[in-house]
């Protein structure tokens, strides 16, 4: 079989995967945060809008932006020897937007640019709450994980918060859980700042010099917000009625598929 009619037999299977008869889980396969992300972040790439534009959403890809899924961040919490007691792995980011690339030698480790001005993460949930900490540290949140890899990327790329145009965190989530108030705990800049900054007080004065140049100028910077999945969509339906309302189908079977 060509790699041509694999592809379409992979069609075939997704398209049908919602189907009675269906071998593949619905929610796992398809209709998922996963995708619906993909989808809202391949819009807005093929669609660049100013920020002005889209204020409401504190939002945008802007032209020449890349955006990746499922990548990897650094950690600045890495470990120092082997077995060590507060290390932690690199965070998964369900989206990556901005002047990026994948590390040479990685499958999915990111960095920035040299110059680069735009640099925003997404986290995308149906009906799950943010994780709540890593091995060696069961307070430090998914929340404070990312935006401290956040600073570490920047730190790496050796980019001064200050001269970037955009940086920011958002949590990407159903209306009725942030009604719930989900995530309202976490997503805020007290929150972080807190989480962030017992996690580093661990290490007893050696991360110090990257909290005061790296994480703090970065929580100066970021915006860090939760966007609503019937915001982007009514953005979309806005400036694309036709893909809004195809998109609009897809998130009903999501929330269909995924709801607890």
């Amino acid at each position: 079989m060509s790699t041509e009619n694999i592809f379409t037999k992979i069609c075939s299977m997704l398209k049908s995967c919602s189907d009675d008869e269906t071998s593949l889980p619905p929610a796992l396969t398809l209709y998922n945060e996963g995708w619906m992300l993909n989808l809202i972040l391949d819009w807005f790439a093929t669609h660049p809008t100013e920020k002005d534009s889209t204020k409401e959403l504190s939002f945008c890809i802007p032209g020449g932006a890349k955006w990746y899924s499922e990548s990897l961040l650094p950690t600045a919490f890495r470990a120092r020897q082997e077995k060590d007691k507060l290390a932690e792995k690199e965070t998964h980011a369900d989206g990556a937007i901005g002047n990026i690339y994948i590390t040479e030698g990685t499958r999915r480790g990111l960095s920035l640019e040299q110059n680069a001005s735009h640099f925003v993460v997404t986290e995308a949930k149906m009906f799950s709450g943010l994780s709540k900490g890593v091995t060696n540290a069961p307070y430090y949140n998914q929340a404070a994980r990312t935006v401290a890899c956040i600073a570490e990327v920047l730190y790496r790329a050796e980019i001064n918060p200050k001269k970037m145009g955009s940086l920011g965190f958002y949590v990407f989530a159903p209306e009725s859980q942030i009604d719930n108030e989900t995530f309202e705990d976490y997503v805020t800049k007290d929150s972080i700042k807190e989480n962030v900054e017992e996690r580093a007080n661990a290490y007893e004065g050696s991360k110090d010099d990257w909290l005061e140049k790296w994480f703090t100028p970065t929580m100066k910077k970021i915006e860090i917000g939760i966007i609503s999945w019937e915001e982007l969509i009514d953005f979309i339906k806005d400036n694309d009625k036709p893909f809004g309302e195809e998109i609009l189908k897809f998130y009903s079977l999501c929330k269909e598929f995924n709801s607890p």
